[in-house]
């Protein structure tokens, strides 16, 4: 799952990215709200952290310019601005969800995992499909009550599909997911984690849609 994460303050943000990064996202992350807003319109990203008193461009103005243009992705705001009409305002720009600084860590991703839930119209916490069940708060992954081990990379590649059970993935939507701003990825990377993960879950779990891209298979 790919975040961007628009926040000012370089210590903050610096923490905020790797605190995230370990829970398993990708993270881009920019310090001006002009820079956050062109990043939001050329990407597709699954969720965007928003600091308010940002430089270039105010958070409000940048959520409400996201809503404006049809952008629909879960946004939470994540600022310093407390009072009950600050809150009021956030929510009402379109915010979906608002943190107030200083902020638990354990939180914030708590608060991400049921945005992205609600955003997949998952019912339950946990993701299931053909036996396969994936836990995001515990990054526990099992199949038929066994548990499975497997890669940073194939677990997140794994949620992706799970939270986009109906659709077609394509080889380039799924790498924007894996990959932040930066990180290097070869030419064959998403062939190489569907491979792992049909030996790992079974070979008719992942389907491959020709031309198209990836789908979760039938469910029995």
């Amino acid at each position: 799952m790919r975040l961007l994460l628009v926040e000012d303050d370089a210590l903050l943000g610096d923490g905020t990215r790797a605190g995230l990064m370990l829970a398993g996202y990708a993270v881009d992350w920019v310090r001006d709200g002009k820079l956050a807003l062109n990043a939001l319109l050329d990407h597709d990203y699954d969720a965007c952290v928003l600091d308010l008193g940002l430089p270039g461009m105010d958070g409000l103005s940048v959520l409400g310019e996201l809503r404006q243009r049809g952008k629909q992705l879960p946004v939470l705001v994540l600022t310093a601005r407390d009072t009950r009409e600050d809150k009021i305002s956030g929510l009402d720009c379109g915010a979906d969800d608002y943190l107030t600084k200083p902020f638990d860590l354990a939180e914030l991703q708590a608060r991400l995992r049921a945005l992205l839930r609600r955003a997949s119209g998952a019912a339950s916490p946990v993701l299931s499909h053909a036996g396969v069940e994936l836990d995001p708060a515990t990054k526990r992954v099992s199949r038929q009550g066994q548990e499975i081990q497997l890669s940073a990379r194939e677990y997140a590649l794994l949620l992706d599909l799970l939270n986009h059970p109906r659709h077609v993935r394509t080889r380039a939507q799924l790498e924007e997911s894996l990959y932040a701003w930066g990180e290097e990825t070869d030419s064959n990377t998403v062939e190489v984690y569907v491979h792992h993960l049909r030996k790992k879950l079974g070979a008719e779990f992942i389907r491959t849609v020709r031309g198209l891209g990836y789908q979760l298979g039938p469910t029995a």
